[in-house]
């Protein structure tokens, strides 16, 4: 039997906040892949940074911007969820690798992805059912 929780959607409150935390990483995310697709001088000195070559810039672009797009759609979200998660994994540990402090942007994107889609879609909040603490018993 399900709850009710389970069977109603979001809340109007709810949902708008998951869209607008959504919508974060996504115009982050979609900035970012169309800067590398022009590659001015700021993203070619940033791949040298990290020790890529100029050659997969557009490559990595186009996997950036594919994976926000798949997240944007709402029938593919988790699918873009669990691939952007993927792709900011591998950001973060090119930031670590060089010591580059902006990986706290990197996670933070990660967050923002993961905390959208929770509070917009009742079928991630079916697999990560967060609990209210019981007050305790005296």
């Amino acid at each position: 039997m399900q709850s009710a929780n389970q069977t109603t959607g979001p809340s109007k409150n709810k949902l708008w906040a998951g869209r607008v935390l959504s919508a974060l990483p996504v115009l982050m995310l979609l900035f970012s892949g169309v800067m590398k697709l022009f590659k001015p001088p700021a993203v070619l000195q940033g791949f040298a940074h990290y020790g890529y070559q100029e050659s997969f810039i557009v490559v990595i672009a186009v996997l950036e911007l594919s994976c926000t797009v798949i997240y944007a759609i709402p029938r593919t979200a988790v699918l873009g969820a669990i691939l952007i998660t993927g792709y900011l994994g591998g950001a973060t540990a090119s930031n670590v690798r060089v010591g580059d402090p902006s990986s706290f942007v990197t996670i933070t994107l990660g967050i923002l992805v993961w905390a959208g889609l929770y509070l917009r879609d009742q079928g991630v909040r079916a697999l990560i059912p967060l609990r209210k603490l019981a007050s305790p018993i005296r």
